[in-house]
């Protein structure tokens, strides 16, 4: 309740006021905070690490997957700070001074944040167009954006991402990154880089959470089910990105929640990292490069040595 200019953090000895004037928060950003800054969210004053996500999903999945890369984030007292998809640099600009040559705070900071560019197979897939020459690709009103919407030939395509995720990651500084999607969502990311089918069978479940939680359904009989048509959709898929759109498909019609099945994914994927011959290098190896950076740079230089900051 106390209103966030009048909040100091404390590091290392020293004392890092909060007010205006000290930080790269905007007037704006003070307002907007103290609507938004609950109780769960300010345990990002007393971490060791922060990392900030944009929904539920991400906020159930990092934990899962950071351990499973050999980081716990208990341990190493880093706070996942999930705001929804509401100011993602007005929280990290909590953590950014703005007097040249003053100290800064050691704290690391990674947000995480969607690429939000769809493949080209991706608007027909997911009924968005009936194809090239559907006029809904000319609509003022359209909120999607597909890669061909960034150019005419491969080149200025990627040169047109890379702008994107510069323009995404313009408020970095000091211990602040921010990490962005590889190609699209989480999800569909996930699918990508070697996790489909886990991904797939997650959403199946999701589906069926209510039968499940009510046993009126077996987990085991709904995971045979979801691994065969997985089978029968990557044989028939074309290609990479068409099979993972169609594995995102439910999350984006809405008849699947993230949530839900994020539960589910981090539940099979810790039976994975308990399972004897377990690598977490192999593991790595099948997860988007930016969950793999920003747990990495969240990771404290030093664990924290218990006491609150």
């Amino acid at each position: 309740k106390i209103p966030l200019a009048n909040l100091v953090l404390m590091e290392q000895g020293r004392a890092f006021p909060l007010r205006s004037g000290e930080t790269r928060l905007e007037p704006g950003d003070y307002r907007f905070l103290e609507r938004f800054l609950d109780v769960t969210k300010a345990n990002l004053f007393f971490a060791s690490g922060v990392i900030v996500v944009e929904g539920d999903a991400e906020a159930i999945l990092l934990p899962a997957l950071a351990r499973l890369l050999g980081t716990d984030l208990t341990e190493h007292g880093i706070s996942v700070i999930n705001v929804g998809g509401r100011g993602l640099t007005r929280f990290s600009r909590i953590f950014q001074r703005c007097r040249e040559g003053a100290p800064t705070l050691s704290v690391p900071v990674a947000c995480i944040t969607d690429m939000d560019v769809m493949p080209d197979c991706a608007p027909v897939l997911l009924q968005l167009v009936t194809g090239s020459e559907d006029e809904r690709w000319k609509s003022p009103k359209r909120r999607w954006k597909a890669v061909c919407d960034l150019g005419d030939d491969a080149r200025t395509q990627k040169e047109a991402l890379d702008e994107r995720r510069k323009r995404l990651q313009s408020n970095d500084g000091q211990s602040v990154k921010t990490f962005v999607a590889d190609h699209w969502t989480l999800e569909y990311d996930l699918a990508f880089c070697g996790l489909a089918e886990e991904v797939y069978v997650a959403a199946s479940l999701a589906l069926n959470d209510d039968p499940l939680n009510d046993e009126k359904k077996n987990r085991a009989d709904v995971e045979a089910a979801a691994r065969t048509a997985f089978a029968e959709m990557a044989a028939t898929a074309g290609d990479r990105a068409a099979l993972c759109t169609k594995v995102y498909r439910p999350f984006h019609s809405g008849s699947v929640s993230k949530t839900i099945a994020a539960q589910y994914l981090a539940e099979a994927l810790a039976k994975t990292g308990e399972a004897a011959g377990f690598d977490a290098d192999a593991f790595a190896a099948l997860l988007p490069r930016y969950i793999v950076g920003a747990i990495a740079h969240a990771r404290p230089a030093s664990p924290p040595s218990g006491s609150p900051r």
